[in-house]
């Protein structure tokens, strides 16, 4: 067995953990693949424990937070497999295209983002949009691509938005935020300390929040207005996959096309100036 092997070590510490840990480390060991998706609420909440308790948990195992101590954890479940975590889960035979089953782990993504899908909160989304000054787009690390894509989606219809990718620019951009703006902001875990830090600034300068996350309980969450959920799971070894950029993008594209159905004069005014002055570029 593996030194850093973290359910060995867990069973080896139990004597040490409090009552509160002991159920954490009750529930990682009856259902460690299940702990790979969730969120350090998620576990507290499964557990009937305060998330302090996880993150004890957590700090008596001797890793730096719940994030860390998931990605140990995701070494120790896929020791030994050889199978690419991207499509673990979907029937693969020796015969099988892998067109076939990455297809399958796109659909499989976009299948539980659409179950997600609740239209009253897209329409609550695109009406803050519409009402917004600025629309601002922001993300870190992979989800700052999907936020660059969604900005460049917006811009075809409305001259509101932007895309700030830099993290202390992004500070500074959204504490001169106020009532009249609206911060989009895209984060898988809703755990990412900068986004979490530059939704708090939005917030208390006043701006409204719509949260693009996979977790409706999270660091994230607590200051938005309005959540749209995504379904793909991703563990830690799986990081900035596919499959969560196609529900990311999925829930931008969702979002794109209501704001243009339901204000269709100005979108496709605005379109046609935008595609009017990209066109002498093409051959």
């Amino acid at each position: 067995m593996r030194e850093n092997n973290i359910l060995y070590e867990i069973k080896i510490s139990y004597g040490r953990f409090t009552k509160a840990e002991k159920k954490v480390a009750d529930f990682v060991m009856s259902s460690p693949e299940k702990v790979l998706f969730m969120s350090i609420t998620d576990v507290a909440d499964e557990c009937g424990v305060a998330e302090a308790s996880v993150y004890r948990f957590c700090r008596t195992m001797k890793v730096k937070g719940y994030q860390e101590f998931k990605m140990n954890l995701s070494f120790c479940l896929s020791e030994g497999e050889n199978q690419d975590p991207y499509t673990k889960g979907i029937e693969i035979t020796k015969d099988s295209p892998v067109a076939d089953y990455i297809l399958a782990a796109h659909i499989s993504a976009l299948n539980a983002t659409r179950k997600l899908v609740e239209q009253s909160r897209i329409d609550r989304a695109v009406k803050l949009i519409h009402e917004a000054e600025r629309i601002a787009f922001f993300g870190i690390g992979h989800s700052l691509l999907t936020a660059r894509e969604a900005n460049n989606r917006f811009l075809r219809i409305t001259r509101k938005t932007s895309c700030i990718e830099d993290s202390h620019m992004q500070a500074m951009s959204a504490s001169m935020m106020d009532e009249r703006d609206v911060m989009i902001i895209l984060s898988y875990s809703g755990a990412t300390k900068d986004t979490v830090y530059v939704a708090g600034i939005a917030k208390e300068a006043g701006a409204k929040i719509v949260a693009i996350t996979r977790y409706r309980k999270s660091p994230l969450a607590a200051y938005a207005d309005e959540i749209l959920l995504c379904g793909a799971d991703e563990s830690p070894l799986d990081g900035g996959s596919l499959g969560v950029k196609i529900s990311q993008l999925y829930l931008v594209d969702l979002l794109f096309q209501e704001y243009f159905h339901q204000y269709k004069d100005e979108a496709n005014e605005n379109l046609k100036k935008t595609s009017k002055a990209v066109v002498e570029k093409l051959y």
